[in-house]
C-alpha cells in the first residue's frame, strides 16, 4: 500500500509543473508508439489550463504519438517552451521528420511564441533538421531565445538548413519590427565541420544578439573558426563561447584574439583541446591582457602551447579581478615551464585560480618542433583541412599512441592504453590491484560513446568460470560506471543508446560499427542493471530491446536469456 501511494505521488509530482505552467514526464522511459499510449498525456494536456512548457526528456515518441500529442497542443495559445530532448531513443530515423513534423504544424496552428526549443540528443541527422524547418521559418520562433541541438548529427548538410532557417526567420521577423534575438544557441557534436560552421556564422552575423554559443566537437578547422569569429563580433553582448575541441590551428586562434577584442562581455572562453598553439595563446593573452574585464573562465588546455606562451597567459590574467579558473593543462611547458606559470600565479595571490597541470605533455623536443616547420610550410600548398581530418581519422582507426596533431583530453598510462586497444584477460590483471582507479581515470566518462565502448571493451575478456577475471572486470566497470553515472554532464539515456548502436540492436546515422557481441557482454551488462548507480528508468529501454530477434545476440543465448530475466525482475522491483 505505502508503495503505491509513493508510485501516485511520485506520478504527480512528475506531472505537476516545476515552473509556471509546466507539463513534465521528463526521465519516465515511457515508450508511445501510438495514440492510445499517449492517452494520458494527451488528456492532461487538453486539461492543463495556460500550459506553458512540455517537457518529454527520455521518453520515446513514435509518429502516431506524435500526432496525438500535437493534436492536444493545437489548442494550447500560451506554449512557449519545447524541453524534448533525447525524446525518439530507438526510433528510425524515418520516424522521426513527420514526428517533428507534427509538432510544429500543432505549435504553429496554435499561435504559440517560443521562447525555448530543445532537442538534443535525438541524433536525427539532415532529416530531423528538415522536420524542424517549417517551424524556425514560422512566427512561431520570432520570440525564441534559446535553440538548444546538441548531439544531434546534423552533418554539414543539417547545418546550411538550420542556418538557412534561422536567416529567413530573422528577416521575415524584422519585417514585423520584432527581430529575431536569439541569445542561447547549443550545437555541440554535430559534425559541422567548415561549410556548416560558415553558413551558421552567416546566421549570426544577422542576428547579432548572441550571449551563449556552445559548438564543441564539430570538426571545425580554421577557415571555419575564421568566420565564427567574424560573427561573434557582431554579438557585442556574448558571454559564454564554448567551442572545445575544434582544430584552430594558429590562424582560427588569432581570428578569434580578434574577435575577442569586441566582446567585452565574455565570461567563460572555452578552445580547449583547440591546438591554438603557441602564436595563437599569445594573440589571445594580447586581447585579454588589454580587455575582457569581466573574464571568469579561460580554458587553452590541451593546445601544443609552449612555456612562453603559457606564461604570456598568466600574465595576461593578473588583473581580471573575476577570474575563477584558468584552465593550461596538457600543453607542452615542461617541468620548470609549469613552475615558471604556477610562481607567476601564486606572485598575484592567483595560484587557487591555476588549474592542475598534472597532464603536461613536456617541453617539445627538436624532432617535434621540425615536424611543426614542416606542417607550416605544407600548409601552405596543402588544403589543411583534408590534411588535419585524414590524421585524425587515421589516429582513431590506429588508437595509435604517437605524437598526436591533437592532443589527448586524459593521461594515457601505457598499460591501461595497451588493454583498451586490444583486451585481453592477461592484461586487465596484470594492471594489478589499482586497475580499475587506472581505467576509470583513462576513460573521459564526460563522452557517453567513449564510455560505452570501453564498457565493452573491458565487458569483452568476461570469464564466467574464472573468478579472478570475473571480478576484475565487474570491479572496474563497477568504478568506470559508477564514476559516469555521477559526472552531471553525463548523459545515461545517451550512454544506453550508443550501447544500443554498438550491440548492433538499432542503427545510427553516426556509422558507427557494431562491436561482435560475445556472451561478456551481456553477463557484465546483467550485472550493471542490478547495481544502485544505474538509472532504473533505462531498464525499460534495455528490455524493449533485448526481447527483440536479432542476429547479433544469436551466438550469446544463455546470457541473453539471463539478462532478460534479470531486467524484469528489476523492473518489477522499481
Amino acid at each position: 500500500m505505502a508503495t503505491d501511494i509513493v508510485a501516485q505521488l511520485a506520478d504527480s509530482l512528475a506531472k505537476t509543473g516545476v515552473e509556471d505552467g509546466e507539463l513534465s514526464y521528463k526521465g519516465q522511459g515511457r515508450k508511445l508508439d501510438d495514440a492510445q499510449s499517449a492517452e494520458e498525456i494527451v488528456k492532461d494536456i487538453q486539461e492543463f489550463e495556460g500550459l506553458q512548457a512540455l517537457r518529454m526528456e527520455g521518453n520515446t515518441v513514435g509518429v502516431e504519438a506524435a500526432q496525438a500529442i500535437a493534436k492536444a497542443l493545437e489548442t494550447k495559445s500560451d506554449f512557449k517552451r519545447c524541453y524534448w530532448s533525447d525524446m525518439f531513443t530507438g526510433r528510425l530515423r524515418s520516424e522521426i521528420p513527420p514526428a517533428l513534423n507534427s509538432l510544429g504544424d500543432a505549435l504553429m496552428l496554435a499561435g504559440a511564441r517560443l521562447t525555448v526549443l530543445d532537442l538534443s540528443d535525438n541524433a536525427f541527422g539532415p532529416d530531423g533538421v528538415k522536420g524542424i524547418e517549417k517551424l524556425l521559418k514560422s512566427t512561431a520562433c520570432f520570440t525564441l531565445q534559446e535553440l538548444r541541438l546538441n548531439n544531434c548529427g546534423m552533418g554539414i548538410g543539417g547545418g546550411k538548413i538550420l542556418a538557412a532557417s534561422l536567416i529567413q526567420c530573422h528577416k521575415q521577423s524584422s519585417e514585423s519590427s520584432a527581430p529575431l534575438s536569439l541569445k542561447v544557441f547549443v550545437a555541440g557534436r554535430n559534425r559541422l565541420e567548415n561549410d556548416g560552421a560558415t553558413a551558421l556564422a552567416q546566421a549570426f552575423q544577422l542576428i547579432g544578439s548572441l550571449e551563449e554559443v556552445h559548438m564543441p566537437q564539430n570538426g571545425i578547422n580554421h577557415p571555419g573558426v575564421t568566420a565564427l569569429a567574424s560573427a561573434m563580433q557582431q554579438n557585442p553582448g556574448l558571454r559564454i563561447l564554448n567551442l572545445n575541441d575544434n582544430t584552430f590551428t594558429e590562424k582560427g586562434a588569432i581570428a578569434m584574439a580578434q574577435a575577442l577584442k569586441h566582446l567585452n562581455s565574455i565570461q567563460v572562453i572555452n578552445f580547449g583541446d583547440c591546438l591554438v598553439r603557441p602564436e595563437g595563446a599569445k594573440a589571445i593573452a594580447e586581447t585579454v591582457s588589454k580587455g575582457l574585464p569581466t573574464l571568469k573562465e579561460l580554458n587553452l588546455s590541451y593546445g601544443e602551447i609552449t612555456a612562453d606562451a603559457a606564461l604570456a597567459v598568466a600574465q595576461a590574467v593578473k588583473n581580471k579581478d573575476q577570474l575563477e579558473k584558468l584552465d593550461l593543462n596538457g600543453n607542452c611547458l615542461g617541468e620548470d615551464g609549469c613552475k615558471a606559470v604556477k610562481d607567476t600565479m601564486e606572485g598575484v595571490n592567483m595560484i587557487n585560480l591555476l588549474g592542475s597541470l598534472s597532464d603536461d605533455e613536456g617541453e617539445p623536443e627538436d624532432d617535434e618542433d621540425e615536424d611543426d616547420d614542416e606542417d607550416d610550410e605544407e600548409e601552405e600548398d596543402v588544403d589543411e583541412e583534408l590534411e588535419e581530418e585524414e590524421e585524425e581519422e587515421e589516429e582513431e582507426e590506429e588508437s595509435s599512441t604517437n605524437k598526436l596533431s591533437t592532443p589527448v583530453s586524459a593521461p594515457r598510462p601505457p598499460d591501461v592504453s595497451s588493454f583498451l586497444s586490444f583486451p585481453s584477460p592477461d592484461k586487465l590483471l596484470k594492471l594489478g590491484t589499482k586497475r580499475a582507479l587506472l581505467v576509470q581515470q583513462q576513460v573521459d566518462v564526460t563522452d557517453a560513446r567513449k564510455t560505452a565502448e570501453a564498457f565493452l571493451k573491458i565487458a569483452s575478456v568476461y570469464k564466467e568460470e574464472n573468478n579472478e577475471v570475473k571480478n576484475a572486470v565487474l570491479d572496474t566497470i563497477d568504478a568506470l560506471l559508477t564514476k559516469a553515472f555521477s559526472t552531471p554532464s553525463f548523459q545515461g539515456y545517451s550512454f544506453v543508446s550508443i550501447l544500443l548502436v554498438l550491440l548492433g540492436l538499432i542503427k545510427s546515422e553516426d556509422k558507427i560499427k557494431p562491436v561482435l557481441v560475445v556472451p561478456g557482454h551481456l553477463h557484465a551488462l546483467e550485472h550493471v542493471v542490478r547495481q544502485d548507480y544505474f538509472p532504473k528508468e533505462n531498464v525499460a529501454v534495455l528490455e524493449a530491446f533485448m526481447s527483440r530477434s536479432n542476429k547479433s545476440l544469436e551466438s550469446c543465448g544463455n546470457a541473453r536469456n539471463g539478462l532478460q530475466s534479470t531486467l524484469q525482475s528489476v523492473r518489477s522491483q522499481s
